[in-house]
């Protein structure tokens, strides 16, 4: 079996691209865990404490700019690589994303899940 290498948090409403991810980098050796709406995606953070999250921004509940704000304000939270993962447009995307430290932002229909897993390893592994 692979070394472990990295834990990553999907926190995705969506469940074939939440599952599609998740076996692309169980794949890769790494341990994935997934929530499909953002209440469940930050007690999920909290609990697992990730390398990195890919955060959807539309969710039922709590939206991913509200989950990213409220994971920047805990000690734990406030360094851990976020990427945005959304079919919302940047321009689109709420202000206040600017000033909650978002290491990436990837439109889902402007690249294949394989340039987002090469995109996400070459963030960790860079």
């Amino acid at each position: 079996m692979a070394e472990e290498k990295y834990k990553i948090a999907i926190v995705e409403d969506d469940l074939k691209i939440s599952q599609m991810y998740r076996m692309k980098f169980e794949a890769l050796g790494w341990t994935v865990e997934t929530a499909d709406n953002g209440e469940d995606g930050l007690d999920m953070v909290k609990e697992m404490m990730p390398d990195i999250i890919l955060l959807d921004l539309m969710m039922p509940g709590i939206n991913g700019d509200e989950v990213l704000a409220r994971i920047r304000e805990t000690d734990w939270g406030k360094e851990i690589i976020v990427v945005i993962l959304t079919n919302m447009g940047k321009e689109e995307a709420p202000e206040r994303l600017k000033n909650l430290n978002v290491r990436s932002y990837i439109v889902k229909a402007e690249m294949t899940p394989r340039q987002v897993a090469e995109e996400i390893v070459s963030i960790l592994e860079g």
